[in-house]
């Protein structure tokens, strides 16, 4: 999966998981059944949406990009839709939030560790039936693990 796919990926979690929020809050505590189901099939098209940028990116980065932005827009969906009133240290909040996740996704070198690189590829062959051996595949777990001295490297 290319740079842009995932972070298609991690942005359409992002936006399920605030179109689901705010159907939760019209479900007045689960009590009203479209917004409840709507509820509950955004919750899990937002984690089906957010296992795929978890294969190459670290799960710390992913989660606060995921739930910075999502804390941010369902904030601001309730300020302009549900006319929830917001004072300047929300405001001041919510930049700071926005704030980190830009210095992340600029200025972050972090990448996932050989560890994870390797659990993800045993993984993906169990599933498959059998580990992936192309070379392909192997440059790509070697790049996300920047470890050339990994037993997947050699």
């Amino acid at each position: 999966m290319g740079a842009l796919a995932t972070n298609m990926c991690l942005a359409g979690a992002v936006l399920t998981e605030v179109i689901g929020t705010t159907a939760l809050a019209a479900s007045q505590g689960l009590s009203r059944p479209v917004p409840s189901i709507i509820s509950v099939f955004c919750f899990v098209a937002a984690f089906w949406l957010l296992a795929f940028p978890l294969r190459t990116m670290p799960t710390g980065i992913v989660y606060a990009i995921w739930s910075g932005l999502a804390i941010v827009l369902i904030t601001l969906v309730a300020w302009v839709w549900a006319k929830q009133t917001l004072d300047t240290p929300a405001f001041v909040g919510m930049g700071l939030i926005t704030a980190g996740v830009i210095v992340i996704n600029v200025f972050s070198k972090s990448d996932v560790s050989a560890t994870s690189a390797e659990t993800f590829a045993t993984t993906r062959g169990s599933t498959t039936g059998a580990l992936d051996t192309s070379t392909d595949s192997e440059e790509q777990s070697c790049s996300a693990a920047k470890s050339p001295s990994s037993s997947m490297c050699q």
